[in-house]
């Protein structure tokens, strides 16, 4: 007499963790693999560069060309700077969305000055490929883009939003509204708007506080810059009371 087989183990059964049913689990998971990795790794805190995937580094004739070689040159100078900083684990690592464009060129700056460099990448109906500059052991990827966003910022010490689209504004958006509501208390976190004349001919943050829709000091969450040397110099001096730090003390 043949024995009847025996059942799936639910962890096991790829039907159901794939199920409307089995959704907390998913975004659970995308929360505690992460962790478990930033931990095992010693990732005490990152700089997150946001900007467009679609600034092609190889065409000269684009309209924002250079901000791939500025991008590429400050996350080499961020990285240089920070890797003698911590013994007890890895502070101020070079984060991106793991795509091409702006996130390529941090994520090649940092390999360059040879930094460990994280890439948090998202899956698509048009599927976005991780660039190749990116550590491997810090190679995410995710299918909620909530738990992406969260972990992007989670970490993070500074965020540098170069010149991007709709994904740049979206992230950028939400995260200074973290700073505006306190959700991230504002000493916290650095925000810098790379690209100063691109920034104000897209945004118009003088009209917001005119018609009262933010405050004026709501515009003190971030600041400007257009030179790599400047930004550098920008955030090694707001960063630097950080450099002692060998634990992520940030919740978001």
């Amino acid at each position: 007499m043949n024995k009847p087989p025996c059942p799936v183990i639910p962890y096991e059964n790829a039907e159901f963790l794939a199920a409307p049913e089995a959704r907390p689990l998913r975004i659970l998971s995308e929360y505690l693999e992460p962790l478990s990795r930033f931990e095992k790794l010693k990732v005490n805190s990152t700089i997150l560069f946001l900007g467009s995937a679609r600034l092609d580094g190889a065409d000269a004739g684009a309209p924002l060309h250079r901000y791939y070689a500025d991008a590429e040159r400050l996350a080499y100078q961020l990285a240089r700077w920070a890797i003698p900083l911590g013994p007890k684990g890895k502070n101020f690592v070079i984060c991106t969305g793991a795509g091409p464009g702006i996130m390529e060129a941090a994520n090649r700056g940092a390999a360059r000055a040879g930094g460990k460099t994280m890439g948090l990448n998202i899956s698509l109906p048009q599927e976005q490929q991780p660039n190749r500059f990116i550590s491997p052991e810090l190679a995410f990827a995710f299918h909620y883009f909530f738990m992406r966003k969260f972990w992007l910022v989670s970490r993070a010490r500074a965020v540098i939003a170069f010149p991007g689209g709709f994904g740049t504004l979206d992230e950028l958006f939400e995260i200074l509204t973290l700073l505006q509501t306190g959700k991230i208390p504002r000493g916290d976190l650095v925000v810098l708007l790379y690209g100063e004349e691109y920034w104000r001919r897209v945004l118009h943050f003088d009209e917001l506080i005119r018609a009262r829709t933010i405050s004026p000091e709501d515009a003190a969450l971030f600041a400007y810059a257009s030179d790599p040397a400047k930004a550098f110099a920008f955030l090694k001096k707001k960063l630097s009371k950080y450099c002692r730090l060998v634990g992520p003390t940030k919740t978001v």
